[in-house]
């Protein structure tokens, strides 16, 4: 049974809705285009909104949206038929009134549609009714039918003659058969006649089988003998830590962590003098909101690329080829005429398109989506008189990619910081991600970020696992301290570390710096934590603990420009975990993402859209070099641009 069934036009304007069950439809299909398709997400036709699911088509020619809602327990064979019918059916019964006034006929319009509507319904649930199940395969078409009954006929097997010969070349070849069958008859000939199971009241198979089980148990003792001859050895019980060597004494552990001293300045220089005084030019860059990622603008291409018809009927037929399926969408030089596209019309561009985004590292299954996105978008569409089929799918991916990765909610840092001072608390961010891609030097680049703007942090070291995690942050909160000495701030400290060594429980050691930091009048708290797979699932539900029990303000993400496919992997397994092992109607999911070693990849920033799209939530972040102020924010049409480049 059908909730609702509701049809309007891309402006928002309802022109007719049919209501199964009493309440309000608004909320599900307010969050239909919400979620899909102002955010260009059209790659499914269909949508899950708490315990309905809604299936929609869109009218592209008439700019009309077609939606149907039911519980999502139920299984309704007959609902893509019925919105392909319902479409057909009101497109033709309203095509002049949309053809004479167009937008004007959707608000003077009187659409009376209920009847037809019925109508269709019952035919539609009368045809899934009436759908015959499918027949069983009879005798004759099973495989079984072709066998013979000579080949069903089992025949004692026969030992051929040449295993006998095989045997004795064996015996003369091989000395170690040839021991173990002596072996053999000797057992046999050492068995007592007064044994039951005597050897003349058993067939050849049990004497062979006895034999065996006698071989077997001489074994078995005299490898336990010789396991009593060897030293037990003591097992390791747990990770033990490492030592130093070279002349430093070997019983001196590597955990220099000390949980009295947090965040002092002492135990080695923090920087040379020429790296604080580079740092202290470029420190201006960091106040206020972030630069934006820079890409070269690429208008002299387009450029090239409206001169290259033109020189191609200067140049051979061999250029001509070369130059005319070269790049990225090639010269398809398909003018459509002022007619509407259809999806054969696409195929060969899509397909293209695909490959070229899954070559600049888009994942395999998003350059899907977004290209069926950008076909459900075009389909139908009426182009102009010298439009081409390559040039309008272009324009669609790269408006449906720069709205991808503008953000639902803009995340500003600053602002929120500032409110959680009026509220004489601190802003908590906690980090995460899997091993290697750098949580730690991103924390610290995002500290700079903030003691430039005025800001005290606090880093929690959280970061129990991983050796040598507890020093690189201390090291980190010395050169900021250098770069920013209590001296300047009246005698405070800008940034402190808080640690509690190593093998403690991370959950515990967040809850008492953000303690820590609410008594000391902190206004940042930077929570550090351990790198983990996705996979891991002790340690996944390690972190979906610690952000239960502390509730940061802000949970980001910290993935690397290089990866592809493995994006998606990992930000679906960290969202389920976090999900699932929270305990709380309401988790705390991924809210947003920092995109580290972007200066890496050249153009191959498909990481940028894989990431976004899978999760919706914006790229806060960008790390773009090794140093405390290469941090960026994300700046959409430049990635865009990167990723449209050929």
């Amino acid at each position: 049974m059908l909730d609702f069934f509701t049809i309007f036009s891309k402006g928002g304007i309802v022109l007719w809705y049919f209501q199964g069950v009493p309440g309000s439809f608004t909320g599900p299909v307010n969050a239909l285009i919400r979620s899909v398709i102002l955010q260009e997400r059209g790659g499914k036709n269909y949508f899950n909104h708490e315990a309905l699911t809604l299936k929609y088509k869109l009218d592209n020619q008439f700019e009309l949206v077609f939606v149907v809602g039911f519980q999502k327990i139920l299984t309704l064979t007959y609902v893509d038929k019925l919105i392909d019918d319902v479409h057909k059916e009101f497109r033709d019964k309203y095509r002049n009134q949309f053809q004479k006034n167009g937008t004007l006929g959707f608000l003077t319009g009187t659409f009376d549609f209920h009847d037809d509507f019925k109508d269709i319904l019952r035919v539609a649930e009368e045809s899934s009714k009436n759908r015959a199940p499918a027949a069983m395969k009879t005798f004759d078409q099973s495989q079984k039918s072709q066998k013979t009954v000579k080949s069903m006929i089992k025949k004692p097997e026969e030992k051929p003659k040449e295993n006998s010969k095989k045997n004795k070349a064996v015996k003369k070849e091989d000395p170690k058969a040839a021991v173990i069958s002596s072996k053999a008859a000797t057992v046999v000939k050492q068995t007592p006649p007064s044994m039951p199971g005597n050897t003349e009241e058993l067939s050849n198979e049990e004497l062979i089988q006895r034999n065996r089980d006698v071989l077997f148990n001489r074994y078995n003792k005299g490898k336990k003998a010789n396991k009593a001859q060897k030293p037990e050895v003591p097992k390791k019980k747990g990770k033990q830590p490492q030592m130093w060597g070279y002349g430093v004494p070997h019983d001196k552990p590597l955990d220099y962590s000390d949980p009295i001293a947090n965040g002092t300045t002492e135990n080695g220089p923090a920087a040379t003098e020429e790296d604080l005084a580079n740092l202290k030019s470029r420190a201006g860059e960091m106040i206020g909101d972030l630069p934006v990622v820079e890409h070269e603008s690429s208008e002299d291409e387009d450029e090239e690329e409206e001169e290259a018809p033109s020189q191609v009927t200067h140049t051979p037929k061999s250029s001509i080829k070369k130059n005319s399926f070269g790049g990225m969408f090639g010269m398809l030089r398909n003018l459509v005429g002022s007619k509407s596209l259809s999806q054969e019309d696409m195929d060969p561009v899509l397909e293209k398109m695909k490959d070229h985004l899954i070559a600049k590292n888009v994942a395999a299954d998003i350059a899907v989506q977004l290209c069926n996105s950008v076909a459900n978008k075009l389909e139908g569409k009426v182009m102009g008189t010298f439009s081409t089929v390559t040039s309008a799918v272009k324009q669609a991916l790269q408006e449906s990619l720069v709205q991808i990765l503008q953000p639902k909610r803009r995340i500003d840092i600053l602002r929120d910081v500032m409110e959680a001072q009026r509220s004489r608390r601190p802003y908590v961010v906690t980090f995460c991600g899997v091993n290697g891609v750098g949580k730690s030097t991103n924390l610290a680049k995002i500290s700079f970020w903030l003691i430039e703007n005025g800001f005290s942090v606090l880093i929690a070291a959280c970061d129990t696992f991983r050796a040598g995690a507890v020093e690189q942050l201390r090291t980190h909160t010395r050169r900021l301290n250098c770069l920013h000495p209590p001296e300047e701030h009246s005698g405070r400290t800008m940034v402190q570390l808080y640690e509690k060594g190593y093998g403690k429980d991370a959950a515990g050691i967040a809850m008492e710096a953000i303690s820590y930091a609410r008594n000391q009048g902190f206004d940042v708290v930077l929570v550090d934590t351990a790198g983990r797979m996705q996979d891991n699932t002790p340690l996944m539900t390690a972190l979906a603990k610690l952000i239960a029990v502390n509730m940061p303000d802000l949970v980001l993400f910290v993935g690397e420009a290089l990866v592809g496919n493995e994006a998606v992997d990992q930000l679906v397994k960290f969202n389920k975990a976090l999900a699932d092992h929270s305990g709380a109607e309401k988790p705390a999911l991924i809210d947003g993402i920092v995109l580290t070693k972007f200066d890496t990849i050249d153009d191959k920033v498909g990481a940028a859209i894989s990431m976004t799209y899978i999760t919706g939530q914006p790229i806060v972040f960008v790390g773009t070099g090794q140093t405390y102020c290469d941090l960026r924010s994300l700046n959409a049409k430049a990635v865009v641009t990167a990723l449209m480049k050929a």
